[in-house]
């Protein structure tokens, strides 16, 4: 797709992966995209890169709008490869840019890339770049989902670009959450929210309930969110942040999982009139097979309901593999 303008003077000029369908372990039957973006303002500035694969689609993008000699500066928010993999490819087009970074992205950078020919700062919470009209500032999430991740909030735009947070896997011509819901529906948008937070953020509660706590003591106004994967929220923003508070607070729907395997059927006999009595309680129940189910759609069942029922078979003396590797998840 074309660069996109979200706000004054700043483009989204990601990338749309239609084909992938495997991510961190976990199927993503709804493809993905790698998005960055390009801010016009006194002092040109790109935030992050995009996969190697699909780094010819993003200088495209790019030169769209401008020659790559303009760009001033790279804020980069998080080193992994499908936000970064391009990044060598980026600087030889754009060797006088300045990269902004943490110094833990700066370490991870070096693992990957000859940077002595890099001009690179480090920042840290509450830095600030003033770029024009724009104004960039800093804001570090270790953990969130790497030590290195940070995200960057425009505040003149009330925009923040999030990094990996409140991202999803959705490959879609829709670029806006509003966009997104008018082509599909709400319940298909939230259900990848879960899907990508169960799959990817959920050992990590406690440090997102404490971040978005300071991003709120920080005072900070925010009108839009952009993520690194997935439609940009300029509808609701508030709702996905509520959605990873009850997220991290383990809030769940009045429902029961009942994740089961079976070597001869009698444990899956046994679900069966378990399901029905959890019914008949009026409590709605979905009954999940591990080795008819990808694992990652199991663990985000787990993750949207208040009770949870694990059946296995026994294996000389010891529970049955599919089983014992999903009790063991993170």
């Amino acid at each position: 797709m074309k660069a996109i303008e979200i706000k004054p003077g700043i483009y989204w000029v990601g990338v749309i992966d239609w084909a992938v369908r495997d991510f961190h372990g976990y199927v993503t039957p709804n493809g993905t995209t790698y998005n960055n973006y390009l801010i016009m303002d006194d002092e040109i500035t790109l935030v992050d890169a995009v996969k190697y694969d699909f780094a010819e689609i993003g200088i495209a993008n790019i030169r769209s709008l401008v020659d790559f000699s303009r760009i001033k500066n790279l804020v980069i928010n998080h080193i992994e490869n499908d936000h970064m993999g391009a990044l060598g490819i980026y600087m030889e087009l754009m060797p006088q840019a300045t990269i902004y970074t943490t110094a833990r992205g700066k370490q991870g950078m070096e693992r990957f890339f000859d940077i002595s020919r890099w001009n690179i700062k480090t920042v840290k919470t509450g830095d600030e770049l003033k770029i024009g009209k724009y104004t960039l500032q800093f804001i570090e999430t270790p953990m969130l989902h790497w030590p290195d991740s940070m995200m960057t909030y425009i505040k003149e735009a009330k925009l923040l670009i999030s990094q990996d947070a409140f991202g999803q896997h959705l490959a879609s011509t829709a670029r806006f959450d509003d966009e997104f819901i008018e082509c599909a529906s709400h319940a298909e948008l939230e259900d990848a929210v879960v899907d990508y937070y169960a799959n990817i953020l959920m050992p990590f509660g406690r440090l997102i309930k404490s971040k978005i706590k300071q991003i709120q003591d920080l005072g900070i106004e925010i009108d839009m969110i952009a993520p690194d994967h997935g439609v940009i929220w300029r509808r609701e923003p508030e709702r996905v942040m509520q959605m990873y508070l009850q997220m991290a607070e383990g809030s769940t729907n009045l429902r029961v999982a009942i994740v089961y395997d079976t070597m001869w059927h009698s444990t899956e006999i046994m679900t069966q009139p378990i399901m029905q009595g959890i019914k008949d309680e009026g409590v709605d129940c979905k009954v999940i097979k591990l080795r008819a189910t990808p694992m990652s759609v199991a663990i985000k069942e787990f993750w949207k309901s208040r009770g949870l029922l694990v059946g296995s078979p026994t294996l000389n003396n010891e529970v049955f593999p599919s089983v014992a590797e999903y009790i063991t998840q993170d």
